[in-house]
């Protein structure tokens, strides 16, 4: 061993001592060093996992509570100032919430001065009051400006409306409900804002474009609302020329509680739509009862027969029997009275319609298609069913 040299095991044992708290982390992993760092506010990187086993971070919660010592005042004041740095940051969310922890605090200390709930050490003057009413009008204006950015316009107004409760003269306030309005294309309730918040600041620009931009808006508006009236105008026209229609034709209809979802094919008339001389157009349904499947056609002129709309239908390519064929299946249409009537496929609809022996259900008319062979084995179907049951097949 070189002279003066120290054994390992003499220097291990001579070494100064750490610090309690450094020594306490030797026998921790580097996971557990840094799952207590994270419970220091300091080191904090989030706050999911900082509670301790009890369910608490003492330190953290000591240092939240700092955040309402003071009086009303300095709390909302320390929540405005909070609220203003994320303002600038375009953090709106955060905003909101320290804005809004501000007017808690103030709101409650209004309450208790009202309620009588306020101790002889509570008492404030006169100039602290209007201090908390400034703070309240400020924090209001402000998350009224963040839920607009946020697109909370709702909210915004009912901001701005608490704040000129406060004060009727806040321009910002008027300011910011009329773009609110405007938004949500309420455009009398945002020319009453703007107006009213001219009249405070006649010559304030930002409130005077805003007038330019609700006048512009208001007539695109308006245009859309003509157009949406003509539409609907027309619309019910074309309802009165249907049914004018279908009552010159002796054609009767019914509707029931739950009608089919036909989206937009309905009975129309064409070409002119408002005319009930123009050719009645119906949806129809094809109905192949023994195989348990179907076909639509949208509009189906009532100048047309069946046999021209069969002709490229059939076979359809479920038919692996070949049963169904134009010269090989019988049509049938339900009766008024529940029965059954085999109608032509040579003739035209409005012919079959008009008898005054079948109706049109819900805006659909329903056509059974049934191979000859079998016809009148499902006709003795139909009919027990309707014994049994009361429904049709």
């Amino acid at each position: 061993m070189p002279n003066g040299s120290i054994p390992r095991q003499e220097r291990a044992s001579t070494a100064p001592a750490l610090p309690p708290p450094m020594d306490s982390i030797k026998s921790r992993t580097p996971a557990e060093v840094l799952t207590n760092l994270n419970r220091t506010p300091l080191f904090m990187t989030s706050l999911d996992d900082t509670d301790g086993a009890v369910g608490e971070n003492v330190e953290l919660e000591a240092l939240k509570a700092l955040a309402y010592e003071g009086t009303p005042a300095e709390v909302a004041e320390n929540f405005r100032e909070q609220g203003n740095e994320c303002f600038r940051a375009r953090k709106w969310t955060d905003a909101v919430e320290f804005y809004t922890k501000g007017i808690v605090v103030l709101q409650e200390a209004k309450r208790k001065r009202k309620v009588g709930q306020v101790e002889d050490g509570e008492k404030i003057s006169g100039s602290e009051v209007e201090k908390e009413r400034g703070l309240e009008e400020a924090c209001l204006v402000n998350r009224a400006a963040c839920n607009l950015e946020l697109k909370n316009y709702r909210r915004t107004t009912n901001d701005c409306v608490a704040v000129l409760l406060l004060n009727p003269s806040n321009v910002k306030a008027w300011y910011r409900s009329g773009r609110a309005c405007l938004a949500l294309d309420k455009i009398p309730e945002a020319q009453d804002a703007c107006s009213r918040g001219l009249e405070v600041d006649p010559e304030n620009s930002t409130l005077k474009n805003l007038k330019a931009n609700i006048n512009e808006r208001k007539a695109v508006v308006e245009e859309k609302n003509r157009k949406t009236r003509e539409r609907e105008e027309r619309q019910k026209a074309g309802e009165r020329a249907v049914r004018l229609a279908l009552t010159a034709r002796n054609v009767h209809t019914r509707t029931t509680a739950k009608p089919p979802e036909t989206e937009d094919a309905t009975i129309h008339l064409a070409p002119d739509p408002l005319s009930p001389t123009s050719t009645l157009n119906f949806p129809v349904l094809l109905l192949y009862p023994l195989h348990a499947q179907t076909d639509f056609i949208k509009s189906y002129a009532e100048t047309t027969s069946l046999a021209e709309h069969l002709s490229y239908i059939l076979p359809p390519p479920w038919d692996d029997d070949h049963e169904y064929g134009l010269e090989n299946v019988d049509c049938y249409m339900e009766t008024k009275a529940g029965g059954l009537i085999k109608v032509g496929k040579k003739i035209a609809l409005a012919m079959i319609l008009g008898s005054g022996k079948t109706e049109v259900v819900d805006g659909v008319v329903r056509i059974y298609v049934v191979p000859k062979a079998r016809a009148e084995v499902w006709i003795q179907m139909f009919k027990q069913r309707k014994a049994g049951s009361g429904a049709g097949p």
